[in-house]
């Protein structure tokens, strides 16, 4: 199905979205020194640049460059890049989690450095371009997002180079899934942290009015819109509750495979002005718990929150409650964890000590690389609803409860446990 399914989406690239072939990605190189500045969590040595010069790479045979890496030691001078996309490195939740995981490496290994690479229209086409035009530059390339899928020729012809890719698995020329030896991909169980989403939803709205906001449709976004209609799904029969799922039909959302999926879109990862007017029209319908997986465009749809009376906002792929200040209070309920970033540091480590490898993996509940924020002072759930979604984690994790997903084969609608 996988197969099949890649297959229909190169076609329609190649169809579609030639425009952005010559695009040029945005970059800015960032120090050790620097990019750990521009996070809290993370403070570089003040030598970096030094060490870095010192463990200059030499060049190949085919007059590229290769970092030297002692097996097992910290003495990699890693060069690594980050390519994201529109809605940068900075925004708040998917691509500046992952890049917050370079910089909590970098943290340890200071000789390193971190580009980031914008790649700014979200076009597929233009996402491989911008890999490419960069490739013979960096030990490392990270690479955030399902649009990075076709790396996986530059990959086969670049064996130097090691790839880091988030959110899909590298396909061929053919839109076949492949694994590649110097590609390690992972793939998240979105569809579980969304299904924490739709139970906190389901049993905290006051109004019984919930939504889930996204930003395109691909399979990541569409595993989280199911997994919270799954999760509401299960309140609503386990807890006796009628809460409803609001869809706005004009901004239903199309799969990379054309189908009609329903929910609500924005159309983009960079348009917080849509993702407002969306907030405002589901907060007109009533709706006063709102999910959001939409990158940038979220920030709209947070601001739509923080105007209106009684609405919360649940966050997504990080902890959000910082973002959610408004005044004296706080409108985020929760946030829905993927948690990229540990995942994106294991890979560098593996990187240095010698143990990287290519593998196409998926991360779910039993590796700790999905769930809900429920710490005290991070939420503003109760503790009946952490309680009772703490007990369907459990079965999530132990496999009793599988919630929808885009490519799984089994809808919302179809959902049982």
């Amino acid at each position: 199905m996988k197969k099949k399914v890649l297959a229909v989406i190169l076609s329609s690239v190649l169809a579609l979205s030639l425009f952005g072939c010559g695009s040029e990605p945005a970059t800015e190189e960032v120090p050790a020194e620097e990019a750990t500045e521009s996070t809290d969590e993370a403070e570089a040595a003040p030598e970096a640049e030094a060490d870095a010069a010192e463990a200059e790479p030499e060049a190949d045979a085919d007059g590229g460059e290769t970092a030297e890496i002692e097996e097992g030691t910290d003495a990699a001078a890693l060069k690594i890049a980050i390519v994201s996309s529109p809605s940068g490195v900075d925004d708040g939740s998917f691509n500046e989690d992952n890049y917050n995981g370079i910089l909590t490496f970098i943290e340890s290994h200071p000789d390193c450095t971190v580009t980031p690479v914008q790649e700014t229209t979200g076009d597929v086409t233009a996402a491989v371009q911008a890999v490419a035009d960069i490739v013979a530059d960096y030990d490392v390339i990270v690479c955030c997002g399902f649009q990075f899928a076709g790396i996986a020729t530059i990959a086969q012809e670049n064996p130097d180079v090691d790839f880091i890719l988030v959110d899909s698995f590298p396909s061929d020329a053919e839109g076949n899934e492949v694994t590649v030896d110097n590609i390690y991909a992972m793939q998240f169980a979105e569809q579980e942290s969304g299904f924490f989403a739709g139970m906190a939803a389901a049993l905290e709205t006051k109004s019984g009015k919930v939504a889930v906001v996204n930003g395109i449709a691909y399979p990541s976004n569409v595993n989280y819109q199911y997994g919270f209609e799954c999760g509401v799904k299960y309140a609503n029969e386990t807890e006796g509750l009628n809460a409803e799922i609001v869809e706005l039909a004009s901004y239903a959302g199309t799969d990379v495979t054309g189908a009609d999926v329903g929910g609500n879109y924005i159309g983009s990862f960079a348009d917080e002005a849509t993702g407002k007017v969306v907030g405002n029209a589901l907060i007109a319908e009533g709706v006063d718990v709102v999910f959001v997986a939409a990158g940038a465009s979220g920030n709209g749809v947070l601001t739509a929150v923080k105007e209106a009376e009684g609405v919360m906002f649940i966050g997504c792929d990080v902890d959000q409650y910082d973002d959610g200040a408004n005044g004296d209070a706080n409108v985020v309920l929760t946030s829905a964890l993927k948690v990229m970033h540990l995942n994106v540091e294991r890979a560098l480590n593996s990187i240095v000590d010698g143990s990287f490898k290519g593998a196409n993996v998926v991360l779910q509940a039993d590796t700790d690389s999905t769930g809900y924020v429920k710490e005290d002072g991070r939420c503003q759930l109760s503790a009946e609803t952490i309680s009772k979604i703490d007990a369907a984690y459990e079965q999530v994790k132990g496999g009793t409860i599988v919630p929808a997903a885009n490519f799984n084969g089994v809808t919302p609608e179809d959902f049982t446990w």
